[in-house]
């Protein structure tokens, strides 16, 4: 075996980079998305033994939902890039090309057991460029081919070492053999195939035998003329413990995997669930399609599930005579590699096995499997037609006459093939383009129509996504998900009769229950969240509350560990006022998932619900341990910190709401609750700047700003808060509180008496029985010296409030005032003070918390519930002067009653998100 040198491997590298370098330009397409973005075992947070719990898109091996692709040595490729660039794909695609590169190395030295220097370049080349492999390498998830074809290739090599002076056995290389197909397994199953390529080069290559010779020897030792060969022997040792490691390899695997097969539905593999012959005649098929499309890859298609192959259901179908030539051509070329030795025979035998032997997980023949044909499974066999390929154009450049036309051809399929593959990345950059080139190739695949309409709907483009979705139920009326698909875009556009009528559609097409069998086994498990979305619809309906929550019970009753639907359950049971019910749903979501932060989260709004805030906060906290950057347990456990009015808990409120606003740097509430924190806190300059940053974010933010009013107006800046005060009143011209803060400081500070009659008098015209407004409109007529008009309001405002002794005191200065006659003897101030008497006519000096929606999430009310409840809480909330009792007494009274709230406004708040 000759090594490879350096300008071989630059030459690779460098047509490697010049065929994937767009790659790098591309985003997270199909499969990425579940992989990637959605996969939570890529986080940092997520301990590194679940890795190897959960299969390749972080499901829980145990759960009968998963797809049972165990690859965690790949996912944790994942996570380092996760380390280092979070979700930026660049470095995703650079990994995936750098691999690609130490593949085609690699391979070359594969191809130099077999090949001259030559023609292993040439192979290896044709394997670099080969436009069958954007998929495996444009596409991230393809880098469970790249990595498991890395670990292939070296326990191959290793254990081409394994033969030692003399027929000897070598044990070292055997060993490292088994660890590298160990991890080969370990970055995708396929890789356990190369035990079978390792026992066929032992037998025919190192060892030298040919069928016949196998056959002639074993005739002899069962006839009793002969005994074993020691060649033989030993070769039996070595193949003995590879099988032996092989078996060990499956056993734990099927342990893995718990005894189960993934669950896969008749729309990703129809052939699988057809009867006899069409299975077989279909199945044999594909061999000769996946040989076509290695041979010519110019119609390449992300997806061949569905409608893309129509079943071969009769003897008499054209294309049984493909699958006919294509077994006779194989079987030609394995009688010529077995039954004739020499080094033409060896090099065509070990490239049908790189070609057959990786492939077999993936041909259906012994198992089903999710897909009907998959690209990115060709990735090692085309390394068998690469050689095959090589090692033909060898035979036939030797000979003169066709020297130059061989080398002129390989130029030109080795240029195009680079050419395809270059212009084949730009498809991977959106998932648009991707499946649109698709649909270019493959109209009969709903699939595809419904994955377009993804794309469209991801970027908000409803009317054209709906079109696709309808096309897909066009090209398969019987596709669920389609169905499904289409009633969430009606849905979207507030078309809620024609959603209905789709989700009922999706839901009549759903198996029925056939006694005695399992129907989880029968169904895909996204197919049942068409009782969620029919029931999420629904319930919209105050009236149809009971309806929807039989669906989702539908649901659960249908498969017990469908988590989704006791979360959704939960919610609805939130709505209806159920909260023990809701909380008793949680919990048994979270008998399914305990590592679901948001279901912590969820169960410590039910416990807000319950009026139990320090069980509220132990979820939070609970949800804050899983994912700490969890966005909305950091905002609403540092509310809830905050409103319990705990001095102790302050500083790690504002810990977390510093922590929200790094993670939510454009949401203006982090700021202003910020603020509210500081202000607690008597920080008056840092309240100030983090209310001022509120309102830089949000203009019209109305808390922010009669808060940052308020906060001038106690500090003895009133003229500060003045403009403050009329931006806040530009915004919101009904907002009562600032209407009475700013007369308040138009008659104190202004000694404009008419601007703030002008306040008073809107007060009452959208308030008339305001008692604030009314008793300080009662304070302008006294400054106005109309001493009548005085006195008849304070006789109104005192048949609102008659109970209120500061009312009555005013009453009586003026009723003095009248019948002494006498103006300068006794003023009332426009603040309502009274000299000699030191009575306030009471100004809004609460803290106001406003209702901030929160993001997208899972626990959900109706607004009309939380503003009913908001509504009535606030009308026990008015600001009241109690003059008899000591200062003391009226602050501690008012801290209560600001918290109160507080806190109930923020429930408020946490209701009315959706």
């Amino acid at each position: 075996m000759a090594d490879i040198n350096l300008k071989e491997v630059t030459l690779i590298v460098g047509v490697v980079t010049a065929c994937y370098w767009n790659s790098l330009f591309c985003g997270f397409v199909f499969d990425d998305v579940s992989a990637i973005l959605d996969n939570k075992d890529l986080h940092p947070s997520t301990p590194l033994k679940t890795l190897f719990q959960n299969d390749f898109w972080g499901t829980p091996m145990s759960e009968e939902r998963s797809h049972k692709s165990y690859r965690p040595l790949t996912v944790l490729t994942f996570r380092l890039n996760y380390l280092f660039s979070e979700l930026k794909p660049m470095s995703y695609h650079l990994l995936n090309m750098i691999f690609h590169a130490v593949v085609s190395v690699i391979f070359l030295k594969v191809c130099k057991l077999f090949l001259d220097n030559r023609s292993s370049v040439i192979a290896s080349l044709l394997f670099a460029v080969h436009p069958i492999h954007t998929e495996a390498v444009t596409g991230v998830v393809g880098r469970a081919e790249l990595l498991s074809s890395i670990f292939f290739l070296a326990a191959f090599l290793s254990y081409t070492k394994s033969k030692g002076p003399d027929n000897s056995i070598v044990w070292t290389p055997i060993a490292l053999t088994v660890v590298l197909v160990a991890v080969a397994t370990l970055c995708k199953e396929q890789g356990i195939t190369v035990v079978g390529i390792c026992c066929v080069y032992e037998v025919f290559i190192a060892q030298g035998y040919t069928l016949p010779l196998l056959c002639t020897t074993a005739g002899q030792f069962f006839r009793g003329k002969s005994s074993i060969p020691f060649s033989m022997l030993q070769t039996l040792i070595k193949l003995i413990v590879l099988m032996f490691s092989t078996l060990l390899l499956v056993v734990i695997r099927v342990q893995v995997i718990q005894s189960q097969l993934p669950v896969f539905t008749r729309f990703d593999n129809p052939a699988a669930v057809s009867p006899t012959p069409t299975r077989q005649l279909t199945f044999n098929y594909l061999l000769p399609l996946n040989a076509w499309l290695l041979l010519n890859p110019s119609e390449l298609c992300c997806d061949w599930t569905m409608g893309t192959i129509p079943l071969i259901e009769s003897f008499l179908d054209i294309r049984n005579l493909a699958t006919f030539t294509f077994f006779c051509f194989l079987g030609a070329l394995g009688v010529f590699s077995l039954r004739y030795p020499g080094d033409s025979s060896k090099t065509v035998l070990m490239a049908l096995c790189l070609m057959a032997l990786p492939f077999i997980p993936a041909s259906n023949l012994f198992f089903p499997v999710g897909f009907v044909v998959a690209e990115r499974v060709l990735y090692v066999p085309s390394m068998g037609f690469c050689i095959l390929v090589a090692h033909g154009w060898q035979k036939i450049s030797n000979k003169s006459v066709l020297k130059k036309l061989s080398w002129v051809c390989l130029s030109m399929v080795i240029f195009t093939h680079a050419l395809k593959t270059l212009h084949r990345n730009w498809d991977w950059e959106s998932e648009y383009t991707l499946f649109m080139s698709a649909l270019k190739v493959n109209k009969n695949n709903a699939k595809l129509w419904n994955n377009v309409g993804h794309a469209l709907e991801n970027e908000k483009n409803f009317e054209r996504a709906l079109k696709y979705f309808l096309q897909a139920t066009h090209v398969q009326p019987d596709d669920i998900g389609a169905h499904m698909n289409v009633g969430r875009t009606y849905k979207n556009l507030n078309r809620t009769k024609e959603a209905e009528e789709s989700y009922m559609m999706a839901k009549s097409l759903m198996p029925q229950i056939i006694p005695g069998k399992k129907y989880a086994a029968r169904i895909a498990p996204n197919h049942l969240n068409v009782y969620i979305n029919l029931a999420n619809l629904i319930r919209a309906n105050e009236s149809r509350l009971e309806e929807a929550d039989q669906l989702y019970r539908q649901a659960i009753s249908m498969r017990p560990d469908f988590k989704q639907a006791y979360i959704s359950r939960g919610e609805l049971l939130l709505k209806m006022n159920k909260p023990l019910k809701a909380k008793e749903a949680y919990l048994k979501a979270l008998e399914l998932d305990r590592n679901n932060a948001d279901l912590w989260y969820n169960l410590a709004i039910v416990h807000i619900e319950l009026k139990e805030p320090n069980e509220a906060l132990k979820n939070f906290n609970r949800a804050l341990e899983l994912n700490p950057k969890h966005k909305l347990a950091l905002f609403n456990s540092a509310i809830l910190m905050q409103e319990s009015g705990e001095v102790k808990l302050r500083p790690e409120a504002r810990k977390r709401l510093l922590s929200y606003i790094n993670e939510e740097p454009q949401d203006a509430n982090g700021y202003f609750n910020l603020g509210m924190l500081a202000m607690d806190d008597k920080k008056d300059s840092e309240a100030e700047m983090w209310m001022k940053k509120a309102i830089k974010l949000q203009a019209d933010f109305r808390s922010a700003l009669f808060n940052l009013a308020l906060l001038y107006s106690q500090t003895a800046k009133e003229l500060m808060a003045l403009p403050i005060l009329e931006e806040l009143l530009r915004y919101y011209p009904d907002h009562i509180k600032g209407l009475i803060l700013k007369g308040d400081i138009l008659m104190n500070q202004k000694k404009d008496i008419l601007g703030a009659k002008k306040c008073f008098e809107k007060i009452l015209e959208m308030d008339p029985n305001n008692v604030q407004g009314k008793h300080n409109l009662c304070v302008v007529y006294f400054e106005e010296k109309d001493l009548l008009k005085a006195e008849r309001c304070l006789v109104e405002t005192l048949a609102l409030a008659p109970h209120e002794e500061y009312i009555q005191r005013h009453l009586n200065i003026v009723r003095d005032k009248i019948s002494s006659s006498s103006f300068a003897e006794q003023p009332v101030s426009p603040a309502g003070k009274t000299s000699g008497v030191g009575d306030k006519i009471p100004t809004e000096n609460v803290k106001e918390v406003r209702s901030k929606p929160r993001p997208t999430q899972i626990i959900k009310s109706s607004d009309n519930k939380s503003q009913s409840k908001s509504n009535k809480l606030l009308g026990k909330n008015t600001d009241k002067e109690t003059p008899h009792k000591t200062t003391k007494e009226i602050k501690e009274i008012e801290k209560k009653r600001v918290a109160a709230l507080k806190r109930l406004e923020e429930i408020e708040r946490i209701l009315n998100g959706e």
